[in-house]
């Protein structure tokens, strides 16, 4: 196969990804599913998390709730966020998380948008 042929397929290929996802592209939050009382952990491990309930005060969500194991372990959390402005409602972004007994601390990829008195979250 030529040099330059090859070369050109493979820049071709490589911004695909770029083609497929436009320059600020932004998630519709209204979307999202809305935010139960129980859902499965971003951390995975079969653990449940229930009674998030994210409260906006000034530029900060947080919201105590706890993360139930398969064995019937309960850890009782915080969990706090940036709250942005976006699309009309707020958007819980960045979030960290510490257990109330300050044995371990985390990061989390969930979010949460609010808006009108509703909230949704993120798939993951």
């Amino acid at each position: 196969m030529p040099v330059m042929p090859f070369a050109a397929l493979l820049a071709a290929v490589l911004a695909l990804p770029m083609l497929a996802t436009p320059a600020g592209a932004e998630d519709n939050f209204e979307s999202w599913v809305l935010l139960t009382p129980e859902f499965p952990s971003t951390g995975g491990g079969g653990f449940v998390i229930k009674g998030y309930n994210p409260v906006i005060s000034g530029s900060i969500c947080t919201t105590p709730f706890t993360a139930h194991g398969p064995d019937g372990s309960v850890y009782a959390n915080i969990a706090e966020f940036d709250a942005v402005p976006a699309q009309g409602g707020i958007l819980c972004t960045n979030g960290r998380w510490r257990a109330v007994d300050g044995s371990a601390t985390g990061t989390t990829p969930l979010r949460v948008f609010i808006k009108d008195g509703v909230a949704r979250r993120s798939s993951h």
